[in-house]
Order: C-alpha cells, then structure tokens, then sequence
C-alpha cells in the first residue's frame, strides 16, 4: 500500500479545499462576553481619559480597517462589537469577510460615527482582529503547504485563556480542522496518563469502562511497541508524538488504515509536507494558536 500518494482527483489535478468563507460565524452570545471584557479591562474606573479629554462628544469620524501585510481575516464580528458595544450608532461596513486572502492595503472595513466611540473601541478591536487573523493565517500557511496529501492540519487545546473558542474558528477559518475542545468532549490518553495507570493496556481499559458510548477514544504513543499495543487493544485513533519521518512512515505502515494516525511535534511550515507525506491523517500544531505572530491591520484616517 503507497503511504504517500498525493489525494488527486480523477482528472489528475490537486482538488482545491472548499471555500473558508462557508465557516459559520460565532454566536454573538459567544462572543461578546469576551469582548465586553476585554472592553472593560481597557476602560478600567474612569473611561477613555485621553480620547474623552481631547475629542468633542459630537465630532463624528470616518476611518478604514486597512491590512498591512498579506494574510488571512478572522474576527471581524469581534471587532465589530468592541465599536459598537462603546456605542451603537458606530456604523461598520465590510469590504471583506472572514476566510478572504489579504493583500497589503486592501480596506476590510469601513467605520463611522461617533469619534469618541471609534477612537476608544479601537485598540480592542484590532487586538482581536490582528491576533485571530493571524491564527487563520499561519494555518493556511500550513493548510496550503500540505494541500494534495490527504493530511489536515488541526489545532491543539494550547490556547490563550479565555479564547479558546474565537482561535480553534480561527484555525477553520484558516483552513484548518479543530481537536477537541477540552477535556470533556473527549479521552486523550497521553504519557503521564499511561505512567500513571501502569501501562497502556491498563489505561485503555479504565478509559473504556468509564466513557460513555458517545465519547471517543485516543492514545498517544512514542515508540513502535506502544503503538503495536494500541493496535492489538484496537484503539481507533493513535497520537504519533515525536517521531522522526522514518518512524512516523512506519507506523502508518504498521497502522494499515485501522485506526486514524495524528502526529505531534516539532511540526513548522516547512517540514509539514514532509511529514504529510508519510500517510498521516493528522498533524496536530500547538503554536498556531499559542503563539501565532498578529497579522498587521491598522485603523487609518
């Protein structure tokens, strides 16, 4: 069996992934929560001393959300809010959407009304902006890297406290696919776990007679004999952690389409096809969402 073949379609040519711009937008009552706090976490006792001290109640303003660079946008809905929660009369009118390809000095946006409201809803606005367009942006780096094998990229639960849920659809709307949420949607067997139960057949076993017929089941392992275990307990998805490409070509050898194979570790974007190339289904990556540098947007006149 090829571990390797490229996922083509009958005509030979790469398949295109469908549009990004088919993600469904968060609720709002997902997301303003998060941005009334992050509003009020800038506001602190007394309000926008600057803004209010130097700019009339009644001026209005028009100004533009504008990309610095080239990437992919993600959270207009939250930069939306963080205008209109200071004031509803801010009026937003979108150039582009979440998912659309940036280039450097397209507008995204347009934002009038209330100066005050604008200028003191600003650095909120673009805090969200710049850091999810940045999440959905090295995602597609990665996401475009791997397109023609049959692996996906997929997110961790290595994110920001208080933002899980805005960056895994960010990692969406950048192409990507989402891991669990957290620790109640799934079992995630990893080392310390295994450590901890004496083995992996003991872990395997405690965990199946404690979950519940929806509950999934995956097992990290970081050798070949761990894996031969997780295959003869039939577990249906195994964590390749750490391995190097020989290893990992091996394993999904060994795997044989039994079970789903995700990879793990010291993943960029420029050995993701490499390791795509093995025949994994998955490639988990902690860093798109912990530490994805913010794509730059700005707020011009």
């Amino acid at each position: 069996m090829s571990i390797n073949r490229r996922a083509d379609t009958a005509a030979g040519v790469v398949a295109e992934p469908a549009s990004v711009n088919t993600i469904a937008s968060l609720p709002r009552l997902l997301i303003e929560p998060q941005v009334r706090n992050a509003l009020l976490e800038d506001l602190g006792r007394v309000g926008d001393l600057t803004t209010d001290a130097i700019v009339p109640a009644d001026r209005q303003a028009g100004l533009r959300l504008v990309a610095r660079q080239a990437g992919v946008l993600a959270g207009l809905d939250l930069a939306r809010l963080a205008f209109t929660l200071i004031d509803p009369a801010v009026r937003i009118e979108p150039r582009r959407a979440d998912g659309d390809r940036l280039q450097p000095g397209e507008v995204i946006a347009e934002v009038s009304g209330p100066a005050r409201a604008i200028l003191t809803g600003e650095r909120t606005a673009l805090n969200f902006l710049c850091h999810l367009s940045g999440v959905a942006s090295v995602t597609a780096e990665i996401a475009t890297a791997i397109r023609g094998y049959k692996a996906r990229v997929t997110c961790t639960r290595k994110t920001l406290p208080g933002l899980r849920a805005v960056q895994k659809y960010a990692v969406r709307v950048g192409g990507g696919s989402n891991h669990r949420f957290g620790l109640d949607d799934a079992i995630l067997i990893k080392d310390n776990h295994v450590a901890i139960a004496g083995g992996v057949r003991q872990a395997v076993e405690r965990a199946r007679a404690a979950a519940g017929h929806m509950v999934r089941l995956e097992l990290e392992v970081d050798s070949l004999d761990q894996l031969q275990e997780a295959l003869d307990l039939g577990v249906g998805i195994i964590l390749l952690d750490n391995m190097d490409l020989d290893t990992l070509r091996e394993a999904v050898r060994r795997v044989d389409g039994r079970a789903v194979t995700e990879a793990s570790g010291r993943v960029t974007v420029e050995r993701a096809p490499a390791i795509a190339a093995t025949g994994v289904d998955l490639i988990a990556v902690g860093w798109i969402t912990h530490s994805a540098p913010m794509l730059d947007i700005g707020l011009d006149a």
